[in-house]
């Protein structure tokens, strides 16, 4: 097990969720670095991505690591038994280069007509053991909330059950207390509604960040920048984590 890095002085914890499109900007060919160009704009210290494989090559790693490396100052959670793939079922978790990883990252299968996904583990990024979620929820309302009984089985089914737990990603949920999120609220409470859908002109809050217990998350704002509006149909949002304030 790595040693946890001391945090950078004065902040909390800045965590970042964006669904890069496939690497495809709103309307245009693959472009994957507009899509690292803008993580770099952010710097998080933990950032999930969703749609973040290519259609025809999904073996091969969309992103360049050694940009990331030098730019953003990240590298990708990698699950041990899929070495060749920057993530899992088009969700990939980039974090700080010296984070420590607790427990290995595991792929949990949660269903759907185009198979979903979601990535959990537990890290430390020098502010205290947490566990993090990223995943991509499908878009039938039934099926929504299916997918989400299924995280909070794995979260209670988990070896760090007690654990500060941060859940993120694009649920392809605007309506507060519907389907997912109805399911998550009372773990998770209620998310800030954030427009982010299209990235041109938000009016959808389709991509979230929430914690358990409550009062982890500060407020939650996308990052509009003329950068972020060309390279993919979502803008990034983005929230600071306070852990020490709960631990």
């Amino acid at each position: 097990m790595r040693h946890a890095p001391p945090p950078p002085p004065g902040r909390p914890m800045l965590v970042a969720t964006y669904n890069v499109h496939r690497g495809r900007p709103p309307a245009g060919l693959f472009r994957p670095e507009g899509i690292a160009r803008v993580i770099a704009e952010i710097r998080p210290d933990l950032i999930a991505l969703q749609e973040a494989q290519h259609y025809l090559r999904r073996d091969a790693p969309m992103l360049d690591e050694d940009h990331l490396a030098q730019e953003a100052g990240l590298r990708p959670l990698r699950l041990h038994d899929r070495p060749r793939e920057q993530g899992w079922r088009s969700n990939l978790v980039l974090i700080r280069r010296d984070a420590a990883v607790l427990r290995p990252p595991m792929g949990l299968r949660i269903g759907g007509m185009e198979p979903r996904g979601a990535i959990m583990a537990e890290l430390d990024l020098g502010w205290g053991p947490f566990r993090v979620i990223a995943t991509h929820l499908s878009l039938g309302a039934a099926r929504r909330k299916r997918q989400a009984q299924a995280l909070l089985a794995a979260m209670e089914a988990g070896h760090g059950a007690r654990l500060p737990t941060v859940l993120l990603g694009d649920f392809n949920e605007w309506r507060l207390g519907a389907s997912a999120l109805g399911v998550l609220q009372p773990v998770f409470g209620t998310p800030p509604q954030v427009p982010t859908f299209p990235s041109f002109r938000p009016f959808l809050s389709l991509d979230r960040i929430m914690a358990h217990p409550a009062g982890l998350i500060g407020p939650a704002e996308a990052h509009d920048t003329p950068l972020a509006r060309r390279a993919s149909d979502h803008l990034p949002l983005k929230a600071r984590v306070s852990l020490p304030a709960v631990a």
